[in-house]
């Protein structure tokens, strides 16, 4: 299977789908004052430097957030997205990348919170470094799944979930499926937003009608390809499942997904905004 450490990847092709939408579900919880809350499961260490020599070793990034960041003809609806890795950097060096977390540090306001959860060894202390003394961030080092089911439902009852595990393991495609599961039992009226990487076709396929036997209405998924699919190893799309998106997200990214392939997958990439069950 893909082991997926993010500091190897940041700023890949993935990474810049599952951080627009983020930010776009981030814009539209903005737009009434009530406090939200952002939980995320698989967090990382919060920022990644592109000169690391893990970053270095891949390269992805080339690939990825470089070939759009400074564009002039960047769709308006990304640019919380793009602002966010701008206040990383200076000038017109890409040097950081922003995790979620940081992305969506950068968009919470002073009535909203944060719940992060980080279990490698490695990672948790870099998180918890990144976010040192800031009151609006919780930080566990715990099962993220465990944690997620004892915080719903919040009590902002406004809010939405990332969920973005490495998928190391096969078994994980139906762990997010089990988690939805408990969580919607808890609080159905949240936002979840599942990544996912497309290695092999079939695991995806085979999460999607696990949700979908769930019974739970309102459920869009957004892919972006860079490559034909293969059995052979290999990212060669991902996307993102969102459950209860808001009402604006499915037209946004029919508009931004053609763009971010000419961008970065002009020759043999795909896109798709799909209902995987309506409303």
């Amino acid at each position: 299977m893909l082991s997926y450490r993010h500091s190897f990847h940041a700023g890949n092709h993935a990474d810049v789908v599952k951080h627009i939408v983020q930010s776009l579900i981030l814009d539209a919880l903005k737009q009434k004052d009530k406090p939200f809350v952002y939980h995320d499961t698989h967090s990382g260490v919060g920022r990644y430097d592109l000169q690391d020599e893990r970053s270095e070793k891949t390269g992805e990034f080339k690939q990825g957030i470089a070939r759009i960041w400074q564009r002039d003809d960047i769709p308006a609806d990304i640019a919380s997205y793009i602002d966010a890795i701008k206040a990383l950097n200076q000038g017109d060096e890409l040097r950081y990348y922003p995790g979620s977390p940081k992305v969506a540090r950068a968009q919470i306001r002073d009535q909203d919170r944060m719940v992060l959860t980080e279990l490698h060894p490695s990672d948790f202390p870099l998180l918890l470094q990144e976010f040192r003394g800031d009151r609006q961030v919780k930080i566990y080092k715990e099962d993220a799944f465990a944690r997620l089911k004892a915080s719903l439902p919040p009590k902002e009852r406004r809010g939405v979930v990332l969920i973005d595990p490495p998928y190391e393991l096969k078994h994980e495609y139906m762990d997010v499926v089990k988690a939805i599961d408990e969580s919607y039992k808890r609080w159905a009226t949240g936002t979840y937003a599942i990544w996912y990487p497309v290695v092999y076709r079939a695991n995806i396929d085979k999460m999607l009608s696990g949700l979908e036997a769930l019974g739970i209405r309102k459920i869009l998924q957004i892919e972006l390809g860079v490559e034909p699919d293969t059995e052979e190893r290999g990212m060669t799309a991902s996307g993102m499942i969102v459950i209860n998106p808001p009402w604006k997200l499915e037209g946004q990214m029919q508009a931004i997904l053609p763009w971010l392939k000419e961008a970065i997958a002009p020759t043999h990439g795909h896109c798709k905004v799909e209902w995987v069950v309506p409303e």
